[in-house]
């Protein structure tokens, strides 16, 4: 797989796939965190539309990423993202409003546990779900990160 770093507003970004396939996001720091893997290899050339559209979405310009994707996970988690994409920028949902509208009710602790391993936060955005009294929950890339994207969208919806 190919990997590059992006600077971003948030810290260094790592972007790994098969190029022009996205499948990590890591964060520099937090549980987010993705560590080069040693047959991985960098490729500063590799995802340059995932490195413009992020660069629009931090400057306020982007808030749909139309990228190639390939998200692993199992059946449930990869319904889980489906769910998040649906979520309209600068807008949250809660775990349990996640929950319902896979058809999963009950499994809300699941929709936690799955939004927690998404492999590519932000552009997945996961970080538009809190907890059902409104309050913000864990993030992978930490909740001052969650904050930041949060305000971000606020400040640059349009809609």
């Amino acid at each position: 797989m190919d990997y590059k770093f992006i600077e971003s507003p948030i810290g260094r970004l790592l972007l790994i796939g098969d190029s022009p396939r996205l499948k990590l996001v890591g964060f520099p720091s937090g549980k987010g965190r993705v560590i080069q893997h040693p047959d991985w290899v960098e490729n500063t050339s590799c995802f340059p539309e995932a490195e413009t559209q992020l660069g629009e979405y931090f400057s306020g310009k982007r808030q749909l990423f139309k990228l190639e994707l390939e998200p692993r996970g199992t059946p449930f988690q990869i319904a889980v993202l489906d769910a998040l994409l649906q979520i309209p920028y600068g807008k949250t949902r809660s775990y349990q409003d996640i929950a319902i509208e896979i058809g999963k009710p009950n499994a809300v602790r699941a929709v936690g546990a799955a939004n927690s391993r998404n492999p590519l936060p932000i552009v997945i955005p996961c970080h538009r779900v809190i907890g059902k009294n409104g309050n913000l929950t864990g993030f992978s890339g930490g909740l001052k990160v969650k904050t930041f994207l949060l305000k971000l969208e606020a400040k640059t919806n349009l809609n």
